[in-house]
């Protein structure tokens, strides 16, 4: 089985260069109709999830908790949800699957927030370390 981080960055290179090769289509075709989902593809898809697997592969005991993996299906979920649903949405097809998929990314970004203050940030961050005082650099306790 391949590590969380592992499975992010793959997925954002997938995404990433789908968004790429779309957006040559659009060029050459002079047509930029869907350039709002080519966007979210791009953002969603290939940045939020490189940040994402980087955060994981920089703290590895998050990646250990089974929360990470629904979080990387959720992120998963929101951009092959919301993408084509924009798409739809813009043809004038509906607007379901994008508000569904704007909520799977809502909550996809909530999830990271609740990981990231439950585990902090690095290997050697402990949970408790976010609510110690940080000390002044001018600042010298008495000697």
């Amino acid at each position: 089985m391949r590590s969380l981080p592992t499975c992010y960055f793959l997925t954002a290179a997938v995404f990433g260069l789908s968004g790429m090769i779309w957006g040559i289509q659009m060029s050459a075709s002079g047509d930029h109709t869907l350039a709002p989902a080519h966007g979210h593809l791009n953002l969603i898809g290939f940045v939020a999830m490189a940040v994402f697997g980087t955060y994981y592969a920089l703290t590895p005991r998050a990646a250990a908790f089974r929360i990470a993996w629904v979080h990387y299906a959720l992120t998963v979920l929101a951009v092959v949800i919301m993408v084509p649903g924009i798409a739809m949405a813009i043809n004038g097809q509906g607007e379901t699957a994008a508000k569904l998929g704007s909520i799977a990314a809502l909550l996809s970004m909530g999830l990271f927030i609740y990981v990231v203050a439950r585990n902090g940030v690095g290997a050697g961050f402990a949970a408790s370390d976010a609510l110690a005082p940080v000390p002044r650099p001018d600042h010298h306790p008495a000697e």
